[in-house]
């Protein structure tokens, strides 16, 4: 307190000589000693009050009126940002600041020493906690910057800028609470490497996110606009925020879920990101048939199956002109299963809503007790939910009204009405 005051002293001797002379010509005519001393710190606090309110109107009136033309005048976005976040009319909260903090001392010095020094502390606090306001603002408008790049989708900076706010506020902290025990703050930064273990605990979720984050920005795992499925959170839908310690997921029944962002690190999920930007959407699934109902091709069914578009071609190369294509000792026999399957695969390579650069395939998969499944394995052009639904839906309704035609029957259990007159 004492280097403070002996500082402050020396600042002021020359700025003090002009309201000594006032107050000893108040005295010379006849003003009370204490009252001129009184009536001359009010002058001063007056002046001073009135220098910071003409700065601060300057700077509001004046500065940002200038610099927001000047912004609306040129093409570049990133000036036009740093106004809408703020940033230059944070920044003009220094100037009344700087006046207080450059002529309290002359005011107050000679009436309260201690007083001056507080009123000198309180306009730092006030001014680093300005810096701390005019940093986010800056912060925050880097970020829209950013996120105006195209490659900023899938690169996104929130997580680190909030890293860096917060070491910004941790060293801002310390300065304020320097200020306040006058001690220096690197003396406190050493005091607090004794405390790491406990700032550690305090500080893990936030550390853990900023691990996540780097993992998540590094490997291109996640971004804002992916579809990710979590079944463990319950979470199917767009990833709308990515931060350093949430993720916010908007799921396609319109709720909101928020989850840490470590959790996207530690526990699994589903990107279905990589199908969206694909050529297709997979369409997977199977019909269990009757393993009853399949049987060998007779004559007369392979005429009936010919008539049927895209077999005709298929029995011929089958048949090779014999007559006896259909018997059973002939090793090109032919089953209804077998060119229910070719149709099936014919259908699906003539469907406009099929991707046929991608795999087209009607296969068998291992016969269970439930029948034999044959197993649908294409890619819809369609990816939006509707219209992906929309396709499937046509492809299996067909398949399942045409089966009949080739004598076979779906697998399905039994149910009380098949029970019936038994």
């Amino acid at each position: 307190m004492l280097a403070q005051v002996q500082e402050i002293e020396e600042q002021v001797v020359q700025k003090y000589q002009m309201l000594e002379n006032l107050e000893a010509w108040l005295i010379n005519n006849g003003m009370n000693e204490s009252f001129a001393q009184f009536f001359k710190v009010g002058i001063s606090l007056a002046a001073i009050a009135l220098l910071a309110f003409i700065a601060d109107y300057i700077t509001r009136k004046i500065f940002l009126v200038i610099v927001a033309r000047m912004a609306k005048k040129t093409e570049t976005e990133w000036d036009d940002i740093l106004l809408e976040r703020k940033f230059f009319h944070t920044l003009a909260h220094f100037a009344p600041a700087i006046v207080i903090y450059l002529t309290i001392s002359v005011a107050l010095y000679d009436y309260s020493p201690k007083l001056t020094v507080f009123f000198y502390d309180l306009t730092k606090i006030y001014m680093v906690f300005v810096s701390l306001l005019v940093v986010n603002s800056f912060l925050n408008a880097v970020h829209d910057i950013y996120q105006s790049l195209p490659f900023s989708k899938s690169r996104p900076i929130k997580g680190y800028l909030q890293v860096v706010k917060i070491i910004i506020y941790f060293f801002g902290g310390i300065v304020i609470i320097s200020i306040l025990i006058n001690k220096n703050p690197a003396n406190l930064l050493v005091g607090l490497g004794a405390s790491a273990a406990i700032l550690l605990l305090v500080f893990k979720d936030t550390i853990l996110g900023l691990v996540a984050s780097i993992q998540l920005s590094a490997n291109n795992l996640v971004k804002p606009g992916d579809w990710i499925e979590m079944p463990s959170r319950k979470i199917d839908g767009t990833v709308l925020e990515i931060s350093l310690n949430t993720v916010k997921v908007q799921n396609y029944d319109r709720t909101i879920n928020t989850i840490p962002t470590y959790a996207l690190i530690s526990e699994s999920f589903q990107n279905w990101q990589g199908m969206v930007e694909s050529d297709g959407r997979l369409i997977k699934r199977s019909i269990l048939i009757d393993m009853k109902s399949i049987k060998f091709c007779q004559k007369e069914d392979l005429e009936k199956y010919s008539k049927i578009k895209y077999l005709k071609d298929y029995i011929d190369s089958k048949n090779k002109g014999s007559e006896n294509a259909f018997t059973i000792n002939n090793g090109q026999s032919i089953t209804n299963f077998g060119i229910f399957r070719k149709y099936v695969e014919y259908f699906l390579k003539n469907n406009p809503n099929i991707n046929q650069d991608s795999t087209v395939v009607a296969r068998h998969r291992q016969p269970s007790e439930n029948g034999m499944p044959l197993e649908i394995y294409c890619f819809s052009k369609e990816k939006s939910l509707a219209n992906y639904e929309e396709v499937q839906s046509e492809i299996f309704e067909h398949i399942l009204s045409i089966i009949p035609e080739f004598g076979l029957k779906v697998f399905q259990r039994p149910t009380g009405d098949d029970f019936k007159g038994v």
